[in-house]
Order: structure tokens, then sequence, then C-alpha cells
């Protein structure tokens, strides 16, 4: 079979995924690097004794998979797997960094090294001693944590100079480290520590000071005394107000991540990779693939019943269905069926993705040997996780913005959830289970999480990682997040602009009869579907983008896929330029309460153009936002965002390694939008243009700064 890319996925492939000689030239059109790819991960199964009839089979059904967009791995894995050793096929990891000079400068060493590959890491910084502690074997004292993160952010900046691809790097401390406060501020000028991403690690004993409003101890790595107290409420209000200026710090709720630990006899989870959905033990890796939801549908026959409803209410209706899963599915285009989700096949996808995955594993040639001895014989963590949601929401009829998508979206999570660990349990009969098994949670009877006995091939199997690139190859919306926009424009050759319209959206319009090229161009140029004239409700309640959701119903749909989720979700909450410090408060007591295991936010604004702010609307009061609404109803938003998309790797303010975004139809914008007011319009005049084509504007969504017009993709 031909691989199902559209133009914006071949020119995508074309521009950063062919493999390509010394002169530039092009060695491997879509088809052979679909081919490249399933052939050199098939080759896995040969270590278990597959002979060749064997991997054939297993490169065919991983060729479909590529080929159709069901699944794709990351993009590492996309652009290496097949080049020829050594392939690096991982994108973030985690290092160490204990409390001495020795370790320290192994750590800058070693993330060198990784960032040489193309590769991202994470660090917690946890573990040193605080600013002016005793060093006895000086006889002087430390500079403390975030001294020495300035040596790794100038070690990846002469990476970067030295032109290889950005080094993105995670770096955490945790809440009750004695340097708490300079950390929380050490970004806050926007050109310190720029390499970075930074997150501070909360317990729950600080979360319920905050809610207590009492002090909470601060204590000293070294020795493990406490060697002060600060008021938790006055701390936590520090890292709203600098995220509210400017983004960072994020939050990470580490206990929650480590209530999750599948080898806790290993130690602790101190920190995540640059992007905060993969937390990781150090010297682990990420291996990543996402499946497209949007290609598990399929269209069924409308009951009877359905049809009759016109007589018996006297309203017009459109076809509809609750399945046997309970979701209802309602048919806007009209016609006499409805699009449910297909279990069966979906259930099939998880079990050879997470085969792939595994198989990803053995092919890899990691940059250090501790990493390839705890990733390959030790806990063989995978993350699977899912993009095209929203486009599944839309074709099912179901407003991203209601309960009834929470609990689509809970059940979708869960589903894949359960067979994942099916399928990792199956595949260590065959292969073995991880290295760490029989010292891990599915081995302790005492444990939830405890197998029964039954092994497991993956410590991990799932996670909600940003899909990047991967998304605009397989044509679909990104990750588990809501449209930025149902029209935009595409910068081409010459400057000239193309109207390009989400799918699924042009078919309703065209069947419903309020298709026009007119009314494209309007929402191309930022005006909101439910100020047009002539939209039928039902379509207005569905199609819902970025600028129609309110941070509850982000929080809601981050909590529900948390649940059946190993590992975490890679968030970002986008504030409109008028939300308040209170705003952003609520949103990490609510991500807290909801279960999350982390959340950052950014607000509109707050690093581009903030003197255009200044003294404007920084301070007015928002509508409230951490509650839900009393009764479903649209949210109206004022919002007019010009012809730009969003779509984004993770929370971060770095450069992300081989993410850079191309033109798509459609990208995710986690925005998050109060109830606004003329006053909290976003103006694009005053964002950001890009600096790699001067043409475009830059949007940030989970961390990320991206251009859609030229692909230029910076974290933060």
């Amino acid at each position: 079979m031909e691989p199902k890319f559209g133009p914006n996925a071949r020119a995508v492939l074309a521009r950063r995924y062919f493999i390509r000689d010394d002169s530039g030239h092009a060695l491997e059109d879509e088809t052979s690097l679909v081919y490249r790819v399933a052939n050199n991960i098939a080759e896995a199964d040969r270590s278990y004794g597959a002979d060749e009839e064997g991997v054939s089979r297993t490169r065919e059904k991983f060729y479909k998979m590529i080929a159709s967009c069901d699944f794709l791995p990351n993009s590492p894995t996309l652009m290496n797997a097949g080049k020829g050793a050594p392939q690096q096929l991982s994108a973030c990891f985690v290092l160490p960094v204990a409390d001495s000079i020795d370790s320290i400068f192994d750590a800058v060493k070693h993330a060198a090294i990784i960032h040489k590959t193309g590769g991202g890491t994470g660090f917690s910084f946890s573990r040193l001693r605080p600013k002016s502690d005793i060093v006895r074997s000086t006889k002087g004292v430390s500079s403390g944590p975030v001294s020495f993160m300035r040596v790794f952010n100038a070690a990846t900046e002469a990476i970067k100079q030295g032109g290889a691809r950005r080094g993105a790097n995670m770096g955490i401390l945790s809440i009750h480290h004695p340097d708490i406060l300079e950390f929380i501020e050490c970004k806050a000028d926007m050109v310190s520590i720029t390499n970075f991403n930074i997150s501070v690690a909360i317990t729950e004993k600080f979360m319920e000071a905050v809610d207590s409003g009492s002090d909470y101890d601060l204590i000293n790595p070294r020795n493990g005394k406490k060697v002060g107290s600060l008021n938790a409420l006055v701390v936590f209000d520090k890292i709203v107000d600098n995220a509210w200026r400017n983004g960072d710090p994020g939050i990470v709720f580490i206990d929650r991540i480590n209530r999750d630990n599948a080898t806790p006899s290993l130690g602790s989870i101190e920190s995540t990779n640059p992007c905060g959905e993969q937390p990781l033990l150090p010297y682990e890796a990420c291996n990543l693939g996402s499946i497209n939801l949007n290609n598990f549908l399929k269209e069924v026959p409308a009951p009877a019943w359905s049809n009759e409803l016109p007589a018996v209410t006297g309203e017009c209706s459109l076809p509809e269905l609750v399945g046997e899963d309970g979701i209802r599915s309602r048919n806007l285009m009209g016609g006499n069926s409805v699009f449910v989700i297909d279990w069966e096949r979906l259930g099939t996808c998880v079990h050879e993705s997470v085969h792939f995955l595994d198989n990803v594993i053995e092919q890899s040639n990691f940059p250090l040997p501790q990493i390839e001895e705890l990733v390959k014989k030790g806990n063989r963590k995978i993350g699977l996780g899912v993009m095209g949601f929203a486009d599944l929401l839309f074709k099912m009829g179901i407003g991203y913005n209601t309960p009834e998508a929470v609990r689509t979206g809970s059940k979708l999570m869960e589903f894949i959830y359960k067979e994942a660990a099916l399928a990792s349990e199956s595949l260590a009969v065959s292969r073995g289970a991880f290295g760490n098994f029989s010292n891990s949670v599915f081995a302790d009877p005492n444990h939830p999480w405890f197998t029964f006995g039954k092994p497991r091939r993956n410590a991990t199997v799932t996670t909600i990682a940003p899909t990047g690139t991967i998304s605009i190859i397989a044509g679909c919306s990104s990750g588990i997040e809501p449209l930025f926009s149902l029209s935009f424009y595409r910068i081409v050759m010459d400057n000239d602009k193309l109207v390009e319209v989400h799918p699924f959206f042009e078919q309703v319009a065209k069947a419903r009869g309020f298709y026009s090229e007119s009314l494209m161009q309007e929402l191309a140029d930022g005006k909101a579907l439910h100020d047009i004239e002539g939209i039928p409700q039902d379509v207005l309640d569905v199609f819902v983008t970025a600028h129609d959701i309110t941070p509850y119903w982000h929080l809601e749909h981050q909590a529900a896929f948390q649940e059946f989720c190993e590992n975490a979700v890679s968030k970002t909450v986008n504030f409109v330029h008028s939300a308040t410090r209170d705003d952003v408060a609520n949103v990490y007591r609510l991500a807290w309460k909801k279960g999350c295991k982390g959340v950052t936010i950014y607000r509109d604004g707050s690093r581009d153009a903030q003197v255009l702010y200044v003294g404007s609307n920084s301070d007015k009061q928002a509508a409230p936002i951490s509650t839900p609404p009393k009764e479903e109803k649209k949210q109206e938003a004022a919002l007019s965002t010009g012809s730009f998309r969003v779509k984004i790797k993770a929370s971060s303010t770095v450069g992300a390694p081989k993410t850079s975004v191309e033109s798509r139809f459609v990208s995710k914008k986690q925005n998050v939008t109060e109830q606004v007011t003329d006053s909290s319009v976003i103006n694009r005049n005053n964002q950001e243009k890009c600096p790699e084509c001067g043409r475009g504007v830059l949007v940030t969504e989970e961390g990320c700064r991206k251009c859609y017009s030229c692909g230029y993709s910076k974290c933060g």
C-alpha cells in the first residue's frame, strides 16, 4: 500500500526526515522511508527466535501501521531507524546530579554527549547542598544549585554554537531545598539559563500547608537536617507570580509521580524529560509513539428511531446512537449513519504498537553505557500515547468542553492502558520480563499493581506526550488537545496565502448548507464561529476551538487521561493576557485536587512584547476559572487570533531536539480562555515574529514557541 500522507506531511518528511547524500539530494521518498523504519524495527524479532518469514510478517504489520498513519513513533525513530549504526532512536533522557564536583561535571559531559546526538536531558538539582553551605574538602562554601545550572546552560550553549541541534534541558528543584526562592526566580529576567525549562518538585505536605496557610520545612540535602522554614502560601504565591510573569517555573507533583514508580527499589524519581510527560529514573530514556484516534472510527447505520424523532418532537433531528460502550455519537452531516469507536481494531493497533516500541529499545544504540544497561536490561519503559482526539470528537458530534467528551477520553485511555498492559504481558511470555521485574511493584502482593505472577515486558506502557511533527505527518489534531482554529492561512511560495480548512468541518458546512469561501476566510482572519450568523447551534456546540474552552475543561481532560497513564500527561494551560495571578493559582490548586502529576502555564504576551501590555489589562479581574459551569452551555470568547495555528511539544523554554513543526491544516492549542471581554482580545500585532522567516507569528502552547509559516521551533 502507498502511504496515506497529505501534501503537508510530504513536505515535512522531505524537509526533515529523508536521508540525503552529501549534496543534499534525497535518497528516498515517503514509501521507502516507511519501509526503512518498518524493516529496521522488525529486525529486532530475530533476537527472539523469529525466522525470515516471521520478520517479514512483522515488517508488513509495522509498514501498514505507519503508512496508514494509525500509529507513528517519535521523530528520532522516523529519522534514524535504518540509517546505519549508531542509531539514536530516543528523544530524551534523565541524568543524575549528585553532590560532588565529579558527579556534577560528569553530568555536564554526559549531557553534551546526548545533545550531540539530538537528545534532550532532565536533571534534578535537589541533591546539591545549598548556597553558602560548608564544603569540607576545600574548607570553602558551596555556590548552590542555581550557580551550577548556569554551568550546564553554558555547556548547552557551546554545543549549539558548535552547530549541533539545540539542546533541551529540564531543571527541577525540591520545594524543600533551602535555595528554592532563588530557583523560583532564576529565569525571571528572561535572559538567564535560557537553555532550561524549570519546574518545582512539589510534595503533598507542601500543598497541604498551602491550603492551611502554615509553614513548611526546608531541608539541607547534605545531611537531611531541617535548616529553616517558610510560609507555604508565600512561596506558592511566588511560584504563581513568576509563572504569571513569564511561564516559569512549572510544577510537578513529585509524590504522585513516585506513587506510580514501578521500581522504587532502584530509588525515587526526581526528574522528568524536558517536556515533563515522562518521569524517569537516572539513566532512563523516553521511547514514545502515538496512536491516531481519528483513524479508529467506523461508520454504522443509525437506529431507525433516530429518523422518526422529527415526527415525534417536531424538531429537525440528526442521526444519533448510544453505543454499547455508553458513548453517544451524533452525525452532524445528517444522513443515516453515525461514527462509533472501532474498539476491536484499536485493540489490535495497541498490541502492535507495544510490539513496535519494545523493538525500538532493542534496535537503539544509546549514547551512554549506563543508559544502555538500564533501558535494555533493566526497565524497558515505553510510552504509548494518542493524537487525533479532537478530530474524533468532531466526527462523533461531541463538544470538547462537555462531560461527555471527558468520559469519552477516559474510556479511550482506560482501554488503551489495559490493552497495552496485556500486550506487554504477552511479550514477556516469549521474550522475558523486564530485568527489574522481580523487584518491582508488579511482583509485590501488597501493591495495587500486583499482577498475580504475570510478568511484564515493560515497566511502563503509557504516556501522553506532545506529538510534535508526527501529528502533522498523520494529518490529525495534536495529542488530546482541542483545535486552535477551524480555518487558517498557509503561506506558500512568493508569500501567497492559501486558506486551509479542517476537512470534516468543511464537509459538515457543505452538507448543512452554510459553506462559503468567504466564511472560511472570515475564520482564517480570526473571526469566531459563534460570531457568524447562520451557523446551526449544534455545529457551534461541537466545533469549539481553544478560544471557547476554559481551564476547567483542560484540567478535566488532563485528569481523565492521567488516571490511566502510568507516566504523565504533557500539558500547558495558556491564558489570555488579562488573566490574573489568582487565575494561575486556581489552576495549580485544581490540578493538584484533580490528581494531575504536573502543570505549566503561559500567559499570552508575558514573554514577547511585554512592554506593550504594561499598565493595561494585566491586573484586570478575570472570570472564575477553576469551577465547572453550573449548566452545560457554550463558553463565549471574543478572541481575535489572526491566521496562526498552534501545535507544541511540552512545557518548556528550551530548544526542542528534532521536533521542528511544518505547516498543517490545524494544530492543538491548549489555550484556556476565560469568558472574555473586548479588553482581553489577543492582538496578533503584539506577538513576536518568527526569527527565522520573519513572516510568521510565534505562538505558545505546551511551553513551545513555534512558527507555522516555516516550521521554526523553540521550546518556551
